[in-house]
């Protein structure tokens, strides 16, 4: 299921087998919540040369409802894409006021903000759900603390997830369906390790950080990380959840991480940053004019081959919506190549240097 080729340092190359296929590690998914990447068709995703994106079980369930995707034959058929699909539990809805209204030990309480219905979710009722998407990996229910929340509320969730945990392994049935446990534990370096070594016991088929990107910032983003890693099994896979940041994801691959995902990408596409060697830009300043050369330089992308940031930002002036499309196109392509020059350092034991260098060079606003 799991297979790694070439290791430099911690940094780590792998291939992962699914029932759609098998994906090299490091990688990173754009999110598709509702099965769509904001202004990216899935033909688009193919093109880019994006193998694999995630999206939201509780939100699917709600709409269009099982119903539909039964009929479509799952999700891949529904959405027309035929690589690797993750499904998220849901449990990134617990921080959100307009879905959550109470959790317990049997489940969550759920409101639908789509139609005010109430929706009684359990460990099982959420295998349920996943396994009726026909999605590739699940995730397990975890319970998802807010960044603020003390130390006994994350310990509270740190208890409930792995409980659920235990439920939703027994409650998964699709042999095909592979199924990633989550790790949460706040910033908290006894808590990440106890969840870590709670979670790991169960023998899941991958593994999960969960809880951060929450803004606990980059310094103890990467403390937290190193201290749930050291506690994972070498031979599964590594997947940081809510993490898209260049330096970031180089910095969590250095420390052993293997799947990444975020919604950092494409939002802030369309809040006119643009990802570059050099770091981000903002490209509606006044200084683009006339400026005709591509958003990066060293892009191959098709925004950057057909166009360059004067017209980009002429498009942003006349609210022309063109721009947005450009610029996500551009910055997901970026973060894929991105992780290729990681993978081709790893697999040449070059991955210190590689990492220096770009650290250097890449300075995020």
């Amino acid at each position: 299921m799991f297979k790694i080729i070439s290791i430099s340092n911690n940094a780590r190359l792998g291939v992962l087998k699914t029932r759609h296929g098998k994906i090299e590690t490091p990688f990173f998914m754009p999110v598709a919540t509702k099965l769509a990447v904001k202004l990216i068709s899935p033909k688009d995703l193919e093109k880019i040369g994006i193998k694999s994106i995630i999206s939201n079980a509780f939100i699917l369930y709600l709409d269009p409802g099982l119903s539909t995707i039964k009929k479509a034959k799952g999700i891949h058929k529904f959405m027309n894409y035929n690589s690797i699909i993750f499904t998220d539990s849901g449990g990134f809805q617990m921080a959100s006021p307009a879905f959550m209204e109470s959790i317990n030990e049997e489940g969550v309480h759920f409101r639908s903000p789509i139609d005010n219905s109430k929706h009684f979710i359990t460990p099982e009722k959420n295998m349920e759900i996943q396994q009726e998407l026909k999605s590739d990996i699940a995730m397990v229910l975890d319970y998802m603390p807010k960044f603020e929340d003390n130390k006994e509320c994350i310990k509270e969730s740190v208890n409930i997830t792995y409980k659920w945990a235990k439920r939703c392994k027994k409650a998964h049935t699709d042999k095909k369906q592979l199924l990633f446990g989550i790790i949460q534990g706040g910033t908290f370096n006894d808590l990440r390790k106890k969840s870590s070594e709670l979670i790991c016991s169960l023998d899941f088929d991958g593994y999960a950080i969960g809880g951060l990107g929450m803004g606990e910032g980059s310094k103890l983003l990467d403390k937290a990380v190193k201290n749930s890693v050291i506690h994972m099994p070498k031979d599964k896979p590594r997947y940081l959840m809510g993490i898209g940041s260049a330096r970031d994801i180089v910095n969590a691959i250095g420390n052993g991480v293997d799947i990444f995902d975020s919604c950092y990408v494409t939002r802030h596409s369309r809040h006119h940053v643009v990802f570059t060697k050099n770091g981000e830009i903002r490209i509606n300043k006044q200084k683009f004019r006339n400026d005709f050369t591509p958003l990066d330089k060293s892009c191959k992308c098709d925004t950057c081959k057909n166009y360059t940031k004067a017209y980009i930002y002429h498009l942003i002036k006349i609210n022309e919506l063109t721009w947005k499309r450009l610029i996500t196109w551009h910055n997901l392509y970026f973060v894929k190549n991105l992780i290729d020059e990681v993978k081709k350092s790893i697999k040449e034991d070059k991955f210190e240097k590689f990492k220096k260098e770009f650290l250097k060079n890449y300075k995020a606003k």
